[in-house]
């Protein structure tokens, strides 16, 4: 199995004719995405791509002659379509990870009884691939196959920005000034940071309850052969559950399954 390093291709700063339209139509696609099988209204879609709601309209009736989106008839939503299916199909092949990870993930759950999750990055952002629910009744449903975060929100992505080279890391601030109005003031530039350099220092990262109140996680980076933070394994689970009495030993169990899928996707290539 071969393991591709993806790349942020950003080129929204490019002079190349068509670029901005391709960008914010790749911005819808992202979008309709995380809303998963229940689909996103116009108007969130419009909000979150920060267009106009004519300009939200055009592009995603353009997208869905495509056959890349699809509308439901009676509510009105926008859901991924069939052709985004196909694609997906095809580029699991050589991008997805989730065949050599199902078992690790599955463990992970099992040994912590809490939900345990495989993200990858993308972008500035990470998104969840694989799910496993824990045993423990109790559980949190922040996360899902098909969310997305931006990097240093969700526990998954707090791992991985953690451990990019320092300049990769100013360069997402300076890209993401309005994180604090978006997601809170636990999420702004000089709070995050503190929270990357203790994740840094040990090992794993720590998300107590800054998405939903109550709703712990913990995440850990996954490493490509080249040391590049691609991925994270994490836990979610309701507050009582990560305290400092069990917070240790989960922390250790879940940095050993990311050293070994780390290990795994290394001997992969």
């Amino acid at each position: 199995m071969r393991i591709v390093h993806i790349v942020d291709t950003n080129i929204s700063g490019r002079t190349v004719p068509g670029a901005q339209s391709i960008a914010r139509a790749a911005r819808l696609l992202r979008l309709v995405s995380s809303g998963g099988a229940e689909g996103m209204p116009v108007a969130e879609l419009s909000r979150r791509a920060e267009l106009t709601r004519p300009t939200t309209h055009r592009l995603l009736t353009a997208l869905r002659q495509e056959g890349l989106v699809d509308q439901d008839d009676r509510t009105g939503r926008w859901m991924p379509g069939p052709e985004l299916y196909l694609m997906g199909s095809v580029a699991a092949s050589r991008y997805d990870i989730t065949g050599i990870a199902r078992d690790i993930v599955r463990s992970l759950a099992v040994r912590t009884e809490e939900s345990a999750f495989l993200s990858v990055r993308r972008g500035d952002e990470t998104v969840c691939l694989l799910r496993e629910e824990g045993s423990f009744p109790i559980r949190s449903f922040v996360l899902s196959e098909g969310v997305r975060f931006p990097l240093g929100v969700a526990s998954a992505g707090l791992a991985i920005l953690s451990f990019l080279p320092p300049h990769d890391v100013d360069a997402y601030f300076e890209r993401h000034p309005r994180l604090a109005r978006e997601w809170g003031a636990a999420h702004g530039e000089p709070r995050l940071r503190a929270r990357l350099r203790e994740t840094h220092e040990r090992g794993y990262a720590l998300n107590p309850g800054l998405i939903v109140e109550g709703s712990y996680g913990l995440g850990a980076a996954v490493f490509t052969r080249e040391g590049h933070p691609q991925w994270a394994l994490s836990l979610t689970g309701v507050e009582f559950r990560f305290g400092p009495d069990r917070l240790p030993e989960l922390g250790r169990t879940l940095l050993a399954h990311a050293h070994q899928l780390t290990t795994r996707i290394a001997a992969a290539r």
